[in-house]
C-alpha cells in the first residue's frame, strides 16, 4: 500500500496492523492508531486461542458447560457459525482441535521456530456442536470440542476498527490485519493502492498486483504464510473440516472482494478448502476474486480487475 496518505503500522493479533487515514480529518493519525488498538485488544482478549485469560478460553477449558461471555465474544462467535452455514461447514470454528494436532498448539512465532511432531489427523465435531444463547449472553461447546476464531475473527477486528476510527476522526481510513483489509469513510481520491500478494509482508517487487480499493474490504487466504515444519511433513493453518488436516488443492492463494472484510474473509477461506469447486461458487456469488494455483498461474473472476484498475 502506497500513496501521499498517512500511514502507521504496528504489531496487532500475532500479525501486523497497517492504518492509513485520508487526507482531511479532523482529528490525527494517533487518534486513530488508538481506536484501532482498542479494537485490537478487545478482540484478543474475547477470542485468542493463546491467552490464558482470554474468554475464549474460558469457553475452551470448560466444554460441556454454558460461559457467560461479552458482547464482543457473542458477535464473535456468532458470525464464526454465520461462516459455517454460508459455507456448508467449510469454514468450520470448532477446528481448534484439528489445528492442534498438525501442531499449530501455541502461538504461530513460537509454531514456526520448531519443528512441530508427526502431524496427527483429528475429526473436526462441526459447528451444530457449538450453542450461543444471546439471551443469556452465554456461549456453550461441547465436552471435547476446541473453538479457534482465527478465520473470523481478524476480520472482524478490521471491520469494527475502521468504522471506529473513521468515525473518530471523521475521514476515510483503511485498516489491515495481516491479509484483511476493511475500509471505512471516504476513500482518497484515487482510491486506496493495495498491492495483492500470497505474503502481505513481501515487497513491492514480489509477484502480485496493484489494485485500487474504494469501499467494503478484501482478505487474501494463503496456504504460504502460515506454513510450519512437522517430522512428517510441512502443514498450514487452513483445514479443511472433512478431513482434519491442511487443505489440499490447486490454490495457493486465494483473494475475494466483499462488501465487508469478514465476509471476503469468508469466502478466501472457503475457496482454498473447496479447491477447484470455488470458481463456480464465488462466481455464482458475484464476488471479485483472485485465485493463484500451486504454478503461481491467476485466475481473476467476477470482475476482477486487469492491472491498475479499480475495484470498487
Amino acid at each position: 500500500m502506497t500513496g501521499e496518505d498517512r500511514w502507521v503500522s504496528f504489531p496487532a493479533l500475532g500479525s501486523t496492523a497497517t492504518l492509513g487515514v485520508a487526507d482531511g480529518g479532523r482529528r490525527t493519525l494517533a487518534d486513530a492508531e488508538a481506536a484501532v488498538k482498542r479494537v485490537v485488544e478487545r478482540i484478543d482478549h474475547a477470542c485468542s486461542r493463546f491467552r490464558d485469560d482470554s474468554e475464549l478460553t474460558a469457553v475452551n477449558t470448560v466444554a460441556g458447560r454454558p460461559v457467560h461471555a461479552s458482547p464482543l465474544l457473542l458477535d464473535a462467535v456468532g458470525e464464526a457459525l454465520r461462516a459455517a452455514r454460508l459455507t456448508d461447514g467449510d469454514v468450520d470454528p470448532t477446528v481448534g482441535g484439528a489445528l492442534i494436532a498438525l501442531g499449530y498448539d501455541r502461538d504461530f512465532a513460537a509454531v514456526g521456530a520448531r519443528t512441530a511432531p508427526p502431524i496427527t489427523l483429528v475429526p473436526v465435531p462441526g459447528w451444530q456442536t457449538v450453542r450461543v444463547d444471546r439471551d443469556a449472553g452465554t456461549v456453550c461447546v461441547a465436552r471435547g470440542v476446541t473453538l479457534d476464531l482465527g478465520a473470523t475473527a481478524k476480520a472482524l477486528a478490521a471491520d469494527l476498527a475502521a468504522a471506529d476510527a473513521s468515525a473518530l476522526t471523521g475521514c476515510g481510513v483503511l485498516v489491515a490485519l495481516g491479509g484483511d483489509i476493511a475500509i471505512a469513510g471516504d476513500a482518497p481520491e484515487d482510491g486506496w493502492r493495495v498491492r495483492v500478494t500470497d505474503d502481505h509482508r513481501a515487497p513491492a517487487t514480489a509477484a502480485g498486483q496493484w489494485i485500487a480499493l474504494r469501499s467494503g474490504g478484501l482478505a487474501t487466504s494463503s496456504t504460504t504464510v502460515r506454513r510450519w515444519a512437522t517430522s512428517s511433513g510441512s502443514a498450514h493453518h487452513l483445514v479443511n473440516p472433512a478431513t482434519g488436516g491442511s487443505a489440499r488443492g490447486p490454490w495457493r492463494t486465494v483473494t475475494v472482494a466483499a462488501a465487508t472484510c469478514l465476509d471476503a474473509n469468508i469466502a478466501s477461506t472457503a475457496a482454498i478448502v473447496r479447491g477447484e469447486r470455488a470458481v463456480s461458487w464465488l462466481e455464482s456469488l458475484g464476488l471479485p476474486a483472485r485465485l493463484v494455483s500451486v504454478d503461481g498461474s491467476a485466475a481473476h473472476l467476477a470482475g476482477w480487475p486487469t492491472d491498475g484498475d479499480d475495484l470498487s
